[in-house]
C-alpha cells in the first residue's frame, strides 16, 4: 500500500495554517504543521506576496504529493470576505504552481470527517485531530483546523481509491 503525503490549508490574511500528513491506506501519521503569517501594517499586495512566499517555502520543505484547501464561508461583512477569497487564492495557487491537484472541502464537511458532526466547534476539532495524531502536539487553532482539512482530504481520497478498484474489478 502506498503513502501519500498531503497539505491541509487553512487560509486567512493574517494567519494560514498549513499541516502535513501522511496517509498508507487508512492510517495517518503527523509530519509537520505551522502558521504563514503576514504583517498587518503592510498593504494588500505585500501582505499576499509573504503568504505566497511561506506557503512556497513550506511545499518545497516537505513536498507533499495533495493539497487540500478549506472552502471559504461567506459572511457579513464583504470588505473582509473579498479580502479572505484573495487569500484562498494564494492557497489555491501555491500548490498548483507546485503542480498538485488541490480539493476543496466545506468547514461543515471537514469537521463532520474529523469529529463526525458537521457544526463541531473548534475546540472539538482540535481535541480529535490531536486523538487522530497524537504526535502533533499542541497545535494553534489555525494549525489544527489545517490538520483537519487534510485529515478529511485523506479519508475522501481512500474513499475515491475504494470506489475506482471497485469500478475496475
Amino acid at each position: 500500500m502506498s503513502t501519500i503525503r498531503i497539505i491541509g490549508l487553512d487560509p486567512g490574511l493574517r494567519r494560514t495554517g498549513w499541516g502535513i500528513v501522511d496517509a498508507t491506506g487508512n492510517r495517518l501519521r503527523h509530519v509537520a504543521h505551522g502558521t504563514v503569517t503576514s504583517r498587518g501594517d503592510d498593504d494588500l499586495a505585500a501582505r499576499l506576496l509573504d503568504l505566497h512566499a511561506g506557503l512556497t517555502a513550506v511545499l518545497a520543505e516537505h513536498a507533499p504529493q495533495a493539497a487540500a484547501v478549506e472552502q471559504t464561508f461567506v459572511n457579513k461583512d464583504p470588505v473582509a470576505t473579498l479580502k479572505l477569497g484573495q487569500a484562498r487564492a494564494i492557497s489555491l495557487l501555491v500548490p498548483a504552481q507546485a503542480g498538485l491537484a488541490v480539493a476543496e472541502y466545506a468547514p461543515n464537511q471537514i469537521k463532520k470527517s474529523v469529529v463526525g458532526v458537521g457544526h463541531a466547534d473548534k475546540a472539538q476539532v482540535l481535541h480529535m485531530v490531536k486523538i487522530l495524531l497524537p504526535q502533533c502536539g499542541e497545535p494553534a487553532a489555525d494549525e489544527a483546523d489545517a490538520l483537519a482539512v487534510a485529515v478529511c482530504h485523506a479519508h475522501f481520497a481512500q474513499a475515491r481509491a475504494v470506489q475506482l478498484r471497485a469500478v475496475a474489478s
